[in-house]
């Protein structure tokens, strides 16, 4: 077991396979796994100062493209939900009636906020947490993916800009006393 993830982290090493692994890895880390890209992202550019904008942008596409899969994940669940609701016949009225009465009171808050303000709401899609459900719900609302990808984008790339920037201006000093740590 030792040796098989030994092999794995050898595989995604950021000095041997680079932006490649920046870029699956803010693509993971953009669905409903947990999973952070900034730290990948800080250690590239810390390694490769040059590599700065390709870096964040190569990030960026990964995360963008991992939030359109769950705005996608979003869509499709409420097809199946009003094709099942449909099948079983569990109550009468229009879909988006039979959907309102069984929301919870929590949902229609967040359903009502999203629905109100549309897909600029998805530039807060970077936020941890709360940004990936923001992505799927948007696909839930049926909200148009054209400006939900746009939203996204620029959320996503705005926060690899300050987070990326931020984190290199901390001191060499500070992140070797961390390191010093895990010794």
């Amino acid at each position: 077991m030792e040796a098989a993830v030994d092999w794995l982290f050898e595989l995604f090493s950021l000095p041997k396979v680079g932006l490649p692994a920046v870029f699956l890895i803010a693509l993971i880390s953009a669905t409903l796994l947990p999973l952070g890209s900034e730290p990948a992202v800080f250690a590239y550019v810390k390694m490769a100062p040059d590599m700065f904008w390709p870096c964040v942008l190569v990030a960026t596409a990964g995360n963008v493209i991992g939030g359109m899969i769950d705005w996608w994940m979003g869509h499709e669940a409420r097809k199946a939900w009003i094709l099942y609701r449909r099948k079983h016949r569990l109550a009468g009225g229009t879909d988006d009636q039979i959907e309102a009465r069984k929301r919870p009171k929590l949902a229609d808050k967040w359903f009502g906020w999203m629905e109100r303000f549309g897909p600029p709401v998805l530039i807060l899609s970077w936020l941890p947490g709360v940004g990936d459900p923001l992505c799927a719900v948007g696909g839930w609302l049926r909200m148009p993916w054209r400006p939900c990808l746009l939203w996204m984008t620029i959320g996503k790339l705005l926060r690899y800009i300050v987070m990326t920037s931020a984190l290199l201006w901390v001191p060499d000093s500070f992140w070797r006393d961390v390191m010093s740590l895990f010794r």
